[in-house]
């Protein structure tokens, strides 16, 4: 009897103003991912679910290639946008049916941003809203936007523009409050992730992400701290929240006169590494030092569930390891044992290049790709494009 098909599903939500360069920056990551170049590059192709979704975004992308026209901006809808990873055939079937999971799949999840910039027209506005916020909340990374244009129509008084911006989307989030918590219970699935993104950065082309965190924290501590304090109220275990303590650069294509290179970006292609990794990098190290409630540990680390267990196993090849690490062979591809969940999510530096060239020499697509997620987070950190918590 044949295996049933599983897969890693991950999700992210991005957040932020109306013109802050949302659909630009989804059409550019998979407009980027349909050029012939980069099946030849990647051990995988991506695809939309939705070929129609998949057409609208790949026109929006070679309009901005061939015809220097920016992808019409999108009102007031709420939008989750699916798509699937296929790796390069594995020649060994053995290796295949030892897999603890068979595809990966990327929700990417759309807020209007006009909905955190205005109040609700009336209940069956609000009810969208509070439906669009519901469809987002097994997200385990938000990108909040900062958009780069308002910084610099604010500069010198940047506060101005980073208080509204923080402010107004904190007062939405209370608005719908009382709607998303049933009875008044917190949330176990909610965005626990929240990653500071400057948006269209090319236009600060001195401003590296260290920067940016200073100019964030310089000016608008206070504001989010108050986020992070109104985010906590929705979610069980808040310990385990991280609001404003990563921090990304991102510019999907490089905007001039009667052209638009959407050759140049910055940190687009770092979103399938950060949906993937850093919240199994993250659980882990709050399994680790006890940041995770009964409850929420069960559901973000639990070995029954297509997660960190199953990530690891995949990430270590589901080979047999030395000791403690040693791989549990269970009928349903590989589980790792805690000693192993921890050693996969520290792999770093030369361990995990030897892991990354070790899986690409044996053909273990699946492995190869998810190590070379980390190398990829490592260098957009080396770059100063990406900054990851410490904590």
């Amino acid at each position: 009897m044949a295996r049933k098909q599983t897969a890693l599903e991950q999700h992210i939500a991005v957040f932020g103003e109306s013109g802050s360069g949302k659909t630009v920056l989804l059409s550019s990551f998979y407009g980027a991912t349909q050029e012939p170049q980069y099946s030849r590059e990647h051990l995988y192709r991506l695809y939309a679910d939705d070929t129609g979704v998949g057409n609208r975004l790949h026109q929006n992308y070679l309009g901005m290639k061939q015809e220097a026209q920016a992808p019409p901006a999108t009102r007031f809808e709420s939008t989750a946008y699916s798509f699937s990873i296929k790796l390069k055939e594995d020649s060994n079937a053995k290796r295949v049916r030892g897999r603890p999971f068979d595809a990966m799949r990327l929700v990417w999840h759309d807020y209007p941003g006009e909905w955190f910039e205005q109040d609700a027209s009336g209940p069956a506005e609000q009810a969208r809203r509070v439906d669009g916020f519901r469809s987002l909340l097994g997200s385990d990374v938000a990108l909040f936007l900062v958009d780069g244009q308002r910084l610099l129509d604010y500069a010198g008084e940047e506060q101005r523009y980073l208080k509204s911006l923080l402010g107004n989307f904190r007062n939405s989030l209370l608005s719908l409050k009382g709607e998303l918590l049933r009875g008044g219970e917190p949330l176990i699935r909610f965005p626990r992730i929240w990653i500071m993104a400057l948006s269209k950065s090319d236009l600060l082309p001195e401003t590296d992400v260290y920067a940016f965190r200073d100019l964030m924290i310089g000016k608008v501590a206070e504001e989010i701290n108050e986020l992070r304090e109104v985010l906590s109220e929705f979610v069980a275990g808040s310990e385990a929240l991280a609001v404003g303590e990563d921090f990304l650069l991102l510019s999907s294509a490089k905007f001039e006169t009667g052209r638009i290179d959407v050759d140049t970006r910055v940190g687009v292609e770092l979103m399938l590494p950060l949906a993937a990794m850093l919240p199994f990098e993250r659980h882990v190290r709050w399994a680790r030092t006890k940041q995770l409630p009964g409850k929420v540990a069960e559901s973000l680390v639990g070995a029954g569930a297509i997660g960190v267990t199953a990530l690891a196993g995949a990430l270590l090849g589901n080979r047999r390891l030395p000791g403690p690490l040693r791989l549990v062979q269970g009928a349903v591809g590989g589980l790792v044992s805690k000693e192993a969940v921890d050693q996969a999510a520290r792999l770093a530096g030369d361990a995990l290049k030897s892991m990354n060239a070790g899986a690409q020499a044996r053909h273990d697509y699946l492995a190869a790709t998810l190590t070379q997620f980390k190398l990829d987070l490592a260098r957009g950190e080396q770059e100063r494009v990406l900054l990851r918590s410490p904590r």
